[in-house]
C-alpha cells in the first residue's frame, strides 16, 4: 500500500495555510510546507510563512531548514518531504502538503525528469549573458530551439531560463523532450489533490491586502535585517518577489508607494502563472473556495478512513 497524502495546492494568498490547519486538526494531520521560501530562516513576512501560534497548533515540516545563502532544488524537496511524510506515517498521523510552488509537489507525486546535471562552467556563462544582455534575449535564443519550454516561461524566471538552455547546449535535446519521454511516471504515493479556486477580482484583492499586511508587519525592517545580518543582496531568496522590490527600494531606486504597487503587481502575475502551472497537473481537482470547502473536508475524510 503506497502512504496516502492529501494536497492543498493554490495560487498566492488563496487560503492554503487555513485550511491546511483546519484540515490537520480535523483529520489528526501534520502539514508539510511545499513552499520554496519557508524552507528558509530569517525569510518570515515575506514568505508568509506560517506563524509560531500556528506551528504551536499543528506540527508544520520543512520549516527554517536552510540559511539565505544556501541551496535548496526541487530535488532537495522530494528527498526531505519524503523523510517527513515516512515518520509522519510511523507516528499515525496523516500527511498533509500544503504550498504553492508546483514543482516541489511535481518532484515529489510524479517525480523529477531524466535531463542532465549541471554544468557549472556553461552555467556561469549563460548567467554572466543573462546579466550582460537580458533575460528576454535569452528567452528569445531558447525559443528558436525549445519553444514549449519558452513558452511556459517568463522573463523572471531566470534561473530555470538558464536550465533550459543548459540542457539544450549540453545535449541537444529540449528540456521538453527530456520531460515529455519521462512523462513524470513515478507515483510513489496515494494521493488526493485538491487546487483551491477563487474568481480573479477575489483573489486579487486578497493578494492587495496580503501585501499590506506584510508591509505593516515591518517586511522592510525584515529585509534590512537580513542585509544586516551578512545576507548578500544577489542571493536567491531575496530575489523572490516581495523582497526583490523591498531591496530595490532600499537601494533608491524607487519610493516606497512605487515599491507596494510593484510588489502586488508582480504577487499578481506570479499568482496567474501559478495557476497555469496547476492545471497541467492532471490529478489536480479544483474546489472553488472558501464557499465549498466542506466538500474538501468530506473528500478528505473519506480518502484517510
Amino acid at each position: 500500500m503506497k502512504p496516502r497524502v492529501l494536497v492543498i495546492a493554490g495560487p498566492t494568498a488563496s487560503g492554503k495555510s487555513a485550511l491546511a490547519l483546519d484540515l490537520a486538526a480535523a483529520l489528526d494531520g501534520e502539514i508539510i510546507c511545499a513552499d520554496s521560501l519557508t524552507v528558509y530562516r530569517g525569510l518570515d513576512i515575506g514568505s508568509a510563512k506560517p506563524t509560531a501560534e500556528q506551528q504551536r497548533q499543528i506540527p508544520h515540516h520543512l520549516l527554517d531548514i536552510r540559511e539565505p545563502t544556501e541551496p535548496f532544488t526541487a530535488a532537495d524537496f522530494k528527498l526531505a518531504a519524503k523523510a517527513a511524510i515516512a515518520a509522519i506515517c510511523q507516528r499515525g498521523k496523516r500527511p498533509i502538503l500544503a504550498g504553492g510552488t508546483g514543482l516541489y509537489l511535481r518532484a515529489l507525486l510524479r517525480g523529477l525528469n531524466d535531463a542532465p546535471g549541471e554544468d557549472p562552467v556553461l552555467r556561469e556563462t549563460l548567467r554572466k549573458r543573462l546579466e550582460c544582455e537580458g533575460a528576454e534575449t535569452l528567452l528569445a535564443e531558447l525559443a528558436k530551439v525549445d519553444p514549449d519550454t519558452s513558452q511556459r516561461l517568463h522573463p523572471n524566471n531566470r534561473n530555470r531560463i538558464i536550465r533550459a538552455l543548459e540542457v539544450f547546449q549540453t545535449t541537444g535535446i529540449p528540456l521538453s523532450q527530456f520531460q515529455a519521454e519521462h512523462g513524470f511516471a513515478d507515483s510513489p504515493y496515494d494521493s488526493l489533490q485538491f487546487c483551491l479556486d477563487l474568481p480573479r477580482p477575489e483573489l486579487y484583492q486578497r493578494i492587495d491586502d496580503r501585501v499590506d499586511a506584510m508591509l505593516a508587519a515591518g517586511l522592510v525592517a525584515e529585509v534590512q535585517g537580513l542585509l544586516q545580518s551578512g545576507v548578500p543582496a544577489d542571493c536567491k531568496p531575496l530575489q523572490a518577489i516581495g523582497y526583490k522590490e523591498v531591496l530595490a527600494h532600499l537601494q533608491g531606486e524607487y519610493d516606497h508607494n512605487e515599491m507596494v504597487r510593484l510588489i502586488k503587481r508582480n504577487t499578481r502575475h506570479f499568482a496567474k502563472r501559478q495557476l497555469t502551472w496547476f492545471r497541467s497537473e492532471p490529478a489536480m481537482q479544483w474546489v472553488a473556495y472558501p464557499e465549498n470547502s466542506a466538500t474538501i473536508h468530506s473528500a478528505a475524510a473519506t480518502f484517510f478512513a
